[in-house]
């Protein structure tokens, strides 16, 4: 069953309102559409939106071909006007950088004026700054009166550099900040913990460095944060567990070190959490068992070199559990049977031990199982119709000691380990062949992909 909260936490993506065709209102609706094509825009305000697009784009001549632009039988792609209080029509929202939106020319500079347009909330550049470098400039607030923005989404801008400014802080309205796949650099802002609106925040894939400030928890209405693929170093302050609202939690891709904080148990609405390729290690908190809506618990590649917490298992509403490449020893505790919503389950390039639990083949949504190179033994308790349902998304390779028992006709599947020897006579387990190469090879494969766990423990310490 998908929770409730998956669609807002994954996606936090407003949907572009276009004007409506007045064939399609009401009486009453078509009157208000025809008081609205009476209105006029503030000069001022006009003039501004005039300077932003001679900044921008180069599609049109904009002042030519829409010299009322926001009037819906001439207006622009990527623009939305409302009415105001004052009987004049107000930007409240513009989309640049991808089609329909009007697209940016290579000499496009970010544009200051955006933050001069009274009623404007929402802001989109796209794919908009890729040649010449900018930086993101907001002014200071004039005669007290800030900014109504509520979403600014600067995304995939290849040249814009500079500093995240905490001027930013200064936009009191704002709820959805989106400054990802740009290539900005320098600390995270102390000053943007101010902004008591905000309940998205993403800063993914920049170059951004220095350690997670810890006044990052003063933002509690925060749904979702991302700060993945970026170099910030130190540790996961305590206080992100104020952040009582929080279902979205991405810190993967740094070089966050120490260990997970007692204080996530706080989250009780968390769905998706991502921690992976970072320096993290030490025990995970005994309160990790309050996470009842965790459904995506992603901590790959990380030095924890300990035991599997065998109270993963009380997290029954896991889809997705990733805890690859991270020196993990021990066997897998049978608790893990009880994921019965598991969809994916990743523990291979470890140091795990003993048996396949037998209460996995019962996990009947699972549809992706990696469980190689570890030096699991034994016979794998799997049937044919588990083995045919994941297919090539079954992984069993590099565990020397397990072996498929002869008795269960599928000889044939090429699943990465071989058929168990009467060892009473004996004789060896006999390895299936990889396409294009001698059986002998492929336990000399095997024991390769085994010894590289001590490459693993070398690069982390």
């Amino acid at each position: 069953m998908v929770s409730p909260f998956l669609p807002f936490l994954l996606s936090l993506t407003l949907v572009l309102i276009l004007p409506l065709s007045s064939t399609s209102l009401s009486s009453h609706e078509k009157h208000k559409f025809q008081n609205l094509q009476s209105m006029n825009m503030d000069l001022l305000e006009r003039e501004t939106l005039f300077l932003i697009m001679d900044t921008m784009s180069s599609d049109r001549k904009w002042r030519l071909s829409s010299p009322n632009p926001c009037k819906t039988t001439s207006s622009w792609p990527g623009l939305e006007c409302k009415p105001g209080n004052d009987n004049l029509l107000h930007v409240s929202r513009l989309d640049f950088g991808t089609k329909p939106n009007p697209t940016c020319k290579k000499t496009a500079t970010f544009p200051s004026q955006i933050f001069h347009l009274p009623y404007l909330q929402s802001v989109f550049f796209s794919n908009c700054f890729t040649h010449t470098k900018t930086t993101i400039s907001i002014p200071s607030p004039t005669n007290h009166k800030t900014s109504p923005l509520q979403q600014l989404s600067l995304r995939s801008n290849h040249a814009l550099v500079g500093l995240v400014p905490p001027q930013i802080s200064s936009l009191k309205s704002l709820q959805i900040l989106t400054l990802s796949q740009n290539s900005l650099h320098g600390k995270i802002p102390e000053e943007m913990s101010s902004i008591n609106s905000l309940i998205h925040l993403d800063l993914s894939y920049n170059f951004l460095t220095g350690s997670i400030p810890n006044q990052i928890g003063n933002l509690r209405n925060l749904v979702g944060i991302d700060l993945s693929y970026n170099s910030l170093t130190g540790t996961i302050p305590e206080s992100i567990g104020q952040m009582g609202l929080l279902q979205k939690l991405d810190l993967s891709s740094n070089s966050l070190a120490g260990g997970i904080p007692d204080s996530l148990e706080n989250l009780s609405f968390l769905v998706f959490m991502a921690l992976s390729n970072n320096r993290l290690k030490g025990k995970f908190p005994d309160g990790m068992t309050k996470l009842q809506n965790l459904q995506y618990f992603i901590m790959d590649d990380n030095p924890m070199f300990m035991p599997l917490p065998s109270n993963l298992g009380r997290l029954v509403k896991l889809q997705e559990l990733r805890l690859a490449n991270s020196g993990y020893s021990g066997v897998i505790p049978v608790s893990f049977a009880q994921l019965l919503n598991l969809s994916t389950l990743s523990l291979q390039n470890n140091m795990l031990s003993g048996e396949i639990p037998v209460g996995l083949s019962n996990l009947s949504h699972i549809f992706h199982l990696n469980l190689s190179r570890n030096t699991l033994v034994g016979v794998v308790p799997f049937g044919v119709g588990f083995f045919k349902r994941l297919g090539r998304n079954l992984d069993l390779s590099g565990n020397l000691g397990l072996c498929l028992n002869g008795s269960q006709g599928i000889e044939d599947l090429n699943i990465g380990v071989g058929i168990c020897g009467n060892y009473k006579t004996g004789s060896v387990i006999h390895p299936l062949k990889i396409s294009g190469a001698p059986s002998e090879f492929f336990n000399l494969a095997n024991l390769l992909s085994f010894l590289g766990v001590w490459g693993l423990y070398q690069r982390f310490f």
